[in-house]
């Protein structure tokens, strides 16, 4: 994919989640999926699909799919309406009063502080191309934060529906680094050559939260 001479055509999945989180409830999903969508718009980097669009093309694929439509004028399977890639997103771990998780809050300048509660999420993206429906990028994204932390000074969508009550809570400022975090990645994955910096610098933290991760587990 590459270096993009123009900006990608780009669409964001509803979210899924793997984890026993309790704030994952109702429209948790279509939630996270605005909020990621929103902060890819803000990066200037690409023409961002919305999420009822995309929900409606899919729907009629599916009716085309499902042979009730006439094969010649039935939508295609792959080509949503132009967009060059689809990001799909898993919340793949959550834990809270933790310590000790490294998290992805550095790179915005954000501080934890004080031995109190705190929060930490991880993030599976995978980018998909919807031509082929190869996946053409898959990266973990992971944020932490604790009730001493500062507010993101980079992020400017409040949360709403399911998600509201978590506005001034470290689950909440989590959340945020998450979105940030993987919005700024996928700027880097999909709009930046090879040898710009950014790459070196995911890469040392993709090594970094690898080692994090064998650390926690007891090899025999």
């Amino acid at each position: 994919y590459g270096f993009a001479q123009e900006r990608p055509r780009i669409g964001v999945l509803r979210f899924t989640n793997h984890t026993r989180a309790g704030w994952w409830t109702g429209s948790v999903g279509q939630e996270l999926q605005d909020m990621l969508a929103a902060e890819l718009a803000a990066t200037k980097s690409f023409q961002v699909l919305e999420r009822r669009e995309i929900d409606a093309v899919l729907g009629e694929q599916d009716l085309g799919a499902s042979g009730r439509i006439d094969t010649r004028t039935r939508a295609k399977i792959g080509a949503i309406k132009g967009a060059k890639y689809l990001v799909a997103a898993t919340v793949t771990s959550y834990e809270e009063d933790v310590s000790g998780t490294g998290g992805g809050f550095g790179a915005f300048g954000v501080r934890i502080g004080g031995e109190t509660r705190k929060a930490y999420i991880a993030i599976d993206l995978k980018v998909i191309n919807t031509t082929t429906s190869e996946i053409v990028d898959a990266r973990s994204v992971e944020a932490s934060s604790s009730s001493s932390a500062v507010g993101l000074s980079g992020y400017h969508h409040g949360f709403s529906g399911s998600l509201s009550s978590q506005n001034k809570t470290p689950t909440g400022k989590a959340i945020r680094g998450c979105i940030i975090e993987a919005a700024e990645y996928l700027q880097c994955s999909l709009t930046m050559p090879r040898d710009d910096s950014c790459w070196q610098e995911y890469a040392a933290k993709d090594s970094r939260r690898k080692e994090r991760t064998k650390g926690s587990i007891d090899l025999e």
